[in-house]
């Protein structure tokens, strides 16, 4: 995995970054599997809490590789393109369904599939520099990239993303603050250290109640709202059998912060 990205670790909380600075950190075929099959892996992964998705060398992500992706995509028959689009298509899913809050840092360039490892984090923060755009369009390709016609309306609005996946032009970090694309900006030095606050945060929380939480997040965007509140009555329920929502009551009665275990 160190050919691909890098993967470091600050207590509960795994630092995920692309790993090729001199390029923008692009994707590669392999890079692209690499961290489908992480992520994949994660959602048994009972040591790590919560995801930091870095950027490298002043950059988050410049999306497919031109050389290396977009070249050989063009000589490819409708079998391996399928299987790419699946592919890239896999590591989104995985990423929503890992359990683990997921918490994109995001500096410089985020284009293309770039913008959609942002997209698809739970939570995203980013500096004034940060540059976001869904690139597709530029290339002769639909903005239906990754799931971008599904999630990006969600998060900014249609109007919005169909202006974004129609032109593919950049989204500047101000707009994508006021759009609500970004939760908040911070000045670059600042970046890794407040995502990984973020995190560390999130991590020491109810650990099953958290990935609950992200459960019900994926599952209600096609359900009614009868069936929503339905859904969460029974995740409710089940989070209420847990030893950390005793512990909790416990704290509280005794005036003291709760220690989440997880169990």
């Amino acid at each position: 995995m160190s050919a691909h990205f890098k993967l470091e670790r600050e207590g509960a909380v795994a630092v995920v970054r692309l790993d090729r600075p001199e390029r923008k950190n692009p994707f590669t075929f392999q890079s692209y599997a690499a961290l489908r099959d992480w992520f994949r892996d994660l959602a048994s992964d009972d040591e790590t809490h919560a995801v930091v998705i870095a950027p490298n060398g002043g950059n988050f992500s410049s999306g497919g590789d031109v050389e290396d992706i977009i070249g050989p995509l063009t000589e490819m028959d409708m079998k391996g393109l399928m299987g790419f689009t699946r592919m890239t298509g896999d590591l989104v899913k995985a990423m929503l369904t890992c359990g683990k809050p997921v918490v994109a840092a995001v500096d410089g360039v985020a284009v293309g599939a770039g913008a959609i490892l942002a997209m698809a984090s739970d939570i995203r923060i980013a500096t004034p520099e940060a540059k976001t755009a869904f690139l597709f369009n530029r290339v002769g390709l639909a903005g239906c990239d990754m799931g971008a016609c599904a999630m990006l309306p969600r998060i900014i609005g249609q109007g919005r993303a169909a202006e974004l996946l129609y032109t593919g032009r950049v989204m500047s970090a101000d707009e994508g603050e006021r759009w609500g694309f970004y939760n908040r900006l911070v000045g670059a030095q600042e970046l890794e250290a407040e995502a990984l606050k973020l995190a560390s945060r999130i991590a020491a929380g109810p650990r099953f109640a958290n990935m609950m939480t992200k459960t019900m997040l994926l599952q209600e965007w096609d359900m009614g709202l009868e069936r929503a509140i339905e859904a969460e009555a029974q995740a409710q329920a089940i989070c209420m059998q847990t030893e950390d929502f005793r512990r909790a009551y416990r704290a509280f009665m005794a005036k003291e912060k709760p220690v989440f275990e997880g169990d």
